[in-house]
């Protein structure tokens, strides 16, 4: 007997992001990062990862590169739209 030797192997789900305020994060969302001089940016995934697409250049950073060791959340600050 094959006991589960053709079973789909689950895909790993995402963390959650949080910015430095505490802001959940979802991807899409505009953010201010506060690394790498890469001003505004554009929350994407990309092969199953998080990166921060930089909206001028168009260069990626990866999300593990933003954590702040203190309180593992993004050195990013999520660009609310006002509400009018």
């Amino acid at each position: 007997m094959m006991f589960g030797l053709f079973k789909k192997k689950k895909k790993e789900k995402l963390p959650q992001l949080t910015d430095i305020d505490d802001n959940p994060l979802v991807v899409g969302d505009l953010v201010d990062v506060l690394r790498y001089e890469l001003g505004k940016c554009k929350l994407v995934v990309v092969e199953e990862s998080y990166f921060y697409e930089s909206v001028k250049s168009g260069e990626q950073v990866s999300w593990l590169k933003m954590i702040d060791a203190s309180t593992d959340r993004q050195k990013v600050k999520k660009i609310i739209p006002d509400s009018e």
